[in-house]
């Protein structure tokens, strides 16, 4: 992934999130995502564990979601930029122009 503003890049995930089933809240915290991260800490206390269970299969996609809306763009191959947009149900990127 790469900030269309800033050019800065990062690494950005599609699919089931085996680091947030083992990890949990921490997950998000580590991504500097805060507000989230005491969201998923509150749901995981409230349902004693149940919460990460089931978002484990919806965390990638709400992720890059997130970061899709704030000014990120896929930048990778046009194969995996093609996987990912899949994945996530977006339009994939169109090629730029040389």
């Amino acid at each position: 992934m790469r900030h269309s503003a800033s050019g800065l890049t990062r690494r950005g995930y599609v699919g089931f999130s085996w680091t947030y089933l083992f990890f949990g809240w921490f997950v998000p915290l580590f991504r500097g995502e805060l507000v989230v991260a005491a969201l998923h800490l509150l749901f995981t206390l409230v349902t004693g564990g149940l919460w990460q269970l089931i978002v484990c299969f919806l965390y990638n996609r709400q992720y890059m979601t997130r970061m899709l809306t704030s000014g990120w763009v896929l930048a990778d191959s046009d194969g995996r930029n093609a996987m990912a947009a899949a994945k996530l149900d977006i339009v994939p990127p169109a090629r730029p122009l040389a």
